[in-house]
């Protein structure tokens, strides 16, 4: 009763601490996703925030543009009918001045002679036909006026039509270079970490799974080791070919891979020349490795199982144990965690691939266990083998998702400094866009509407009695000049 005591205590103690290793990584990688899960809210918080400020400095922008234009539109008009009012004021003033003069020597003429009279008669006959031309006079000059103005709009037009659909097509091929890699990391982002949950998910439910059929599986596997021992009794080369199987099946039922996360029968040489090749060596994620040997004795334990005889059974009993001892011994004489290569653990599994042959012997002599981990050998049966290697396999799979996060923080940065850039380009646009308005600003002042701008100067040549065809109006070319904030509202 004390010896099954102390096996029971042994499956306690093993399951206590796979327990607490599930719970202590799942709060750990708990913490980590809630961590990340928190940094993707504040990003996009923060992403919303921007775009939302940007869209509404950009509406307010237009709707102050457009009250701009339509405030320009509406004082080029004013200054328009009021050059032509001003215009007229100074004929009819001209007019009435002609006009009084002449009364004048007329009523001097009617005083003095009838001859006087008469040139009075021919000077206003000529002041009619003056009339006349300076009526004619005029209506060409408007009609002039206005062909100017249409073939000056047209030009303007077409110039300005054509620099703002070059000027929107540069800015939008450079936004889209822009926004376009972000969108993409946006979604990769948004998918990764939607794959990670899903994979958690997963993991859990298998993991779950695994530990309900953990024992029907142990069973099974006892079971079929029974069997075989009977088809594979004095061989021993079967025997331990047949051992290595049934190893090899444990690992690969605990989820680890061959050539991954364990490798078979590996050759090693050691600086003095000996060469050694263990069964088995497991990776662990820390660089170390575990070194399993799979030790095979069924004589004395198949002789033990058929006699009938106390005597004879107790005989095979102590050879069998006796086995187990030599191997022990032999094993811990190979010294595998002193090899520097391998950067072993301090102790040795001992594989023992039939579960009774492992669980009557340690019954029968509890000092088995005790002798073994003094020569840094531990004794492991499929049952506590496949706990370990499935604790090992956890290890593992934590480590993976370590990983993972670490690229997840790493395209989170990625994402953080592409937002940074795209809002230096923002304020980069904003600022030529507002020097070019400036630029503009003064072109057009130079040209018409500041002192002594080129218009000015040119219409005083006209006035010297320079020959022109036809005449600039400086109020139709501001009047009909592309303004800088219809370029912006079209940006």
């Amino acid at each position: 009763m004390k010896k099954f005591s102390i096996f029971i205590y042994l499956i306690i103690s093993l399951n206590l601490i796979i327990v607490f290793l599930y719970f202590f990584y799942t709060k750990k990688i708990q913490k980590n996703i809630k961590k990340y899960k928190n940094n993707c809210i504040k990003y996009e918080q923060t992403l919303k925030t921007t775009i939302q400020d940007l869209n509404n400095e950009s509406t307010l922008r237009n709707n102050i543009e457009k009250k701009l234009y339509n405030a320009l539109q509406y004082t080029y008009e004013l200054n328009s009918k009021l050059s032509a009012v001003e215009e007229r004021l100074k004929l009819i003033s001209c007019y009435q001045q002609k006009y009084e003069q002449i009364n004048a020597k007329l009523n001097i003429q009617l005083n003095t002679n009838h001859t006087q009279e008469l040139e009075l008669k021919e000077l206003r006959i000529r002041l009619e036909e003056y009339k006349l031309s300076a009526t004619e006079k005029e209506k060409l000059l408007i009609n002039s006026e206005n062909r100017l103005t249409m073939q000056f709009e047209n030009l303007a037009n077409r110039i300005f039509d054509h620099s703002r659909i070059k000027i929107h097509e540069q800015n939008r091929l450079t936004l889209n270079n822009v926004l376009y890699p972000l969108q993409e990391q946006l979604n990769t982002f948004k998918k990764q970490i939607q794959d990670n949950f899903s994979k958690e998910e997963r993991m859990r439910n298998d993991l779950t799974y695994e530990i309900h059929n953990l024992h029907q599986l142990n069973t099974k596997i006892t079971q079929e080791a029974i069997n075989l021992t009977q088809a594979l009794k004095g061989n021993n080369k079967t025997q331990g070919n047949w051992g290595e199987v049934i190893l090899t099946r444990t690992l690969e039922t605990s989820g680890m891979r061959e050539g991954h996360e364990f490798h078979l029968q590996v050759n090693i040489q050691e600086t003095n020349g000996r060469k050694l090749q263990p069964d088995v060596i497991v990776h662990l994620p820390n660089g170390k490795n575990v070194i399993i040997d799979a030790k095979v004795s069924l004589i004395a334990y198949e002789r033990y199982f058929n006699y009938n005889d106390k005597k004879d059974k107790q005989t095979a009993m102590n050879d069998h144990i006796h086995s187990l001892r030599t191997h022990i011994k032999s094993l811990n004489k190979k010294n595998y965690q002193e090899l520097f290569q391998l950067k072993t653990l301090d102790y040795i599994l001992m594989f023992i691939p039939i579960e009774s042959a492992f669980s009557i012997a340690i019954e029968k002599d509890p000092t088995l266990l005790t002798d073994a981990m003094n020569r840094n050998i531990m004794l492991v049966s499929p049952t506590t083998l496949l706990v370990a290697l499935r604790t090992i396999h956890n290890l593992w799979r934590y480590e993976h998702q370590n990983l993972h996060a670490k690229k997840i923080a790493e395209k989170a940065g990625r994402l953080y400094d592409k937002l940074r850039l795209f809002m230096e380009d923002v304020n980069k646009i904003g600022f030529y866009l507002h020097k070019t308005e400036t630029m503009y600003n003064s072109a057009k002042n130079k040209l018409s509407e500041g002192k002594g701008n080129i218009i000015t100067q040119i219409e005083g040549f006209r006035k010297l009695g320079v020959q022109i065809k036809q005449p600039i109006i400086s109020s139709n070319i501001s009047e009909s000049s592309h303004n800088p904030s219809s370029l912006d509202s079209d940006l």
